[in-house]
């Protein structure tokens, strides 16, 4: 189907460009919506009438919009929401609670503005869209927590380069690699190897067997030395 375009539409043209798009798409979307006409002879000839006024009308809104994406766009908003140890919500996050805490923040949006292809499933901080106008799309940040605390520590994290959430599961492992750590720089101080023996010995996971090999080396050369006596 052949239709004209109203506005600005994504990834299919400018205002007043005509294009081929699927009667589906069409039908359901572009006519309902007012973002197109059908590219009838009889319409083409009453967009170009009215091609000055919706321009002048378009430019005035895509004012506005700048305006507020100069206050929206990079701000982080927070959802607060339960979740497993592993970081899956007990639910999800959708179009309309991102456009809810961004309302809260003090830019009012609605839930058909929040460009979303899914809903969020798990902790962490996500980048999402904000279509203010079809020339003016905001960026902002969605921080999924479990409070606001957490949340706090989810935004330092991801400055400081980290990852955002940390699970159960990376707690765990963290934990293991400290241990690890210190089984290994106990049994160094119990073979007597001084600091630059330790430090030679890496990689942490194999150390304790590297030092039980040292020491072992050398009993065995104290034993050689004791037959030879």
């Amino acid at each position: 189907m052949q239709v004209i375009l109203l506005e600005r539409v994504e990834k299919l043209g400018q205002m007043g460009d005509t294009v081929k798009v699927k009667p589906g798409y069409a039908r359901n979307f572009l006519l309902p919506q007012r973002k197109a006409l059908r590219a009838t002879k009889d319409n083409m000839v009453h967009f170009e009438t009215q091609r000055a006024q919706l321009e002048a009308e378009n430019l005035e809104a895509r004012k506005e919009a700048e305006q507020v994406d100069a206050k929206l766009s990079g701000i982080m908003v927070v959802v607060i929401r339960a979740a497993s140890e592993s970081g899956q919500l007990y639910g999800s996050v959708n179009a309309r609670d991102i456009s809810d805490a961004v309302t809260e923040a003090g830019v009012t949006v609605n839930r058909n503005q929040v460009i979303m292809d899914r809903p969020i499933k798990t902790l962490g901080i996500f980048d999402y869209r904000i279509r203010l106008h079809p020339e003016v799309i905001s960026e902002i940040k969605v921080n999924v927590a479990q409070s606001a605390d957490e949340a706090k520590l989810q935004e330092e994290r991801v400055a400081r380069g980290e990852k955002a959430v940390v699970t159960t599961a990376d707690a765990d492992a963290e934990e293991a690699r400290e241990m690890a750590e210190e089984q290994a720089a106990a049994l160094a101080a119990a073979a007597g190897l001084d600091e630059e023996a330790i430090e030679a010995l890496e990689p942490v996971s194999g150390l304790a067997d590297e030092i039980a090999e040292a020491t072992g080396e050398d009993d065995a050369s104290e034993e050689g030395s004791e037959e030879t006596a």
